[in-house]
């Protein structure tokens, strides 16, 4: 018994020094220039999904310029327009693969192809496609909940389960989940999206644990989770407090993103008070919340909802 207690006592020693030690190290990340700690990814393949508009085509582009190889995947034909830009942006190869995401069988007969067509080789796999109905519950169609679901979270099944062995095999990668603040915080009209977002930062989490219990540490994973983003997807919602949570520009969540792949942070919550807000949130009673979320308008703000025009597949990150 005596033994078994100094085994435990031991080994709590060296978990608290551990925690400390990591405490240090996220200390030293905050302060200390992000271009110190960033990791080359010229010449590595990174898929990116959306990629017609919005994030997604944003994402590209600024990946060519750091020198990545690009894997463009959509279900618009707009995505061959991006792959031209991402090429005039310094990218050494691109190719897009129009695909529905929302089809398990099209997403893996996709992933062959482009493992074909990269040498089997995936080095960073962006889950960024997203569609939104943005109606109250009762009023979303049956289609468009299930059509939600399938290409905001069972998507990231299907591609992890394609790109990721050989990741795994390699203890070497990365995988973006582009989640929400609507997977951490419950929106009115947003029900089916929340339920997606939610789904994907838990994915995010439990496969994080997964990888490193595994020994595959090598293996990051970043999960972006970013309030209302002035991208035409989520047009007409509005903030009743700007100045704390503004609908953002996505050049400014771009520049943070890439920031997050680049120095392999593990969680990006936009804009920052967010990160106090979810603490707060898991912290107090449900009817305290209620009332907070209420005050910062955030259960009014799909009130003037119009999202992309265009048609469901048009709404996308």
């Amino acid at each position: 018994n005596v033994s078994k207690m100094l085994a435990i006592l031991t080994e709590v020693v060296c978990l608290l020094c551990q925690i400390v030690a990591d405490i240090a190290k996220s200390a030293y990340n905050n302060f200390t220039p992000a271009s110190w700690r960033s990791k080359n990814i010229s010449g590595q393949t990174a898929v990116v999904t959306g990629a017609a508009s919005g994030l997604g085509r944003l994402l590209a582009i600024r990946l060519s310029g750091l020198g990545c190889r690009l894997v463009l995947i959509d279900i618009s034909t707009g995505v061959d327009d991006v792959a031209a830009e991402c090429r005039s942006a310094g990218s050494p190869k691109v190719q897009a693969y129009q695909c529905d995401l929302s089809s398990r069988e099209v997403i893996y007969a996709t992933c062959e192809r482009l493992l074909a067509d990269f040498g089997q080789r995936v080095d960073i796999l962006v889950n960024n496609a997203g569609v939104v109905t943005g109606r109250p519950f009762l009023d979303c169609p049956d289609a468009m909940i299930r059509r939600t679901m399938a290409v905001n979270i069972e998507a990231h099944f299907w591609l992890c389960k394609a790109l990721l062995p050989g990741m795994i095999e390699r203890n070497c990668g990365h995988v973006v989940t582009v989640a929400s603040g609507a997977g951490q915080l419950g929106v009115p009209s947003l029900s089916d999206y929340c339920a997606s977002k939610f789904a994907a930062v838990g994915f995010d989490e439990s496969l994080k644990f997964e990888l490193a219990s595994r020994g595959n540490g090598g293996v990051r994973t970043t999960c972006v989770c970013p309030y209302y983003i002035n991208t035409g997807m989520f047009d007409g919602v509005v903030s009743r407090f700007p100045r704390l949570l503004p609908v953002m520009n996505p050049d400014y969540v771009i520049d943070k993103m890439v920031q997050a792949i680049l120095t392999n942070q593990e969680l990006l919550v936009l804009p920052r008070l967010l990160y106090y807000t979810n603490i707060i949130h898991k912290m107090v009673p449900v009817s305290v919340s209620y009332k907070l979320l209420n005050f910062f308008g955030v259960f009014d703000s799909m009130a003037g909802f119009r999202g992309r025009q265009g048609g469901a597949d048009a709404k996308k990150d």
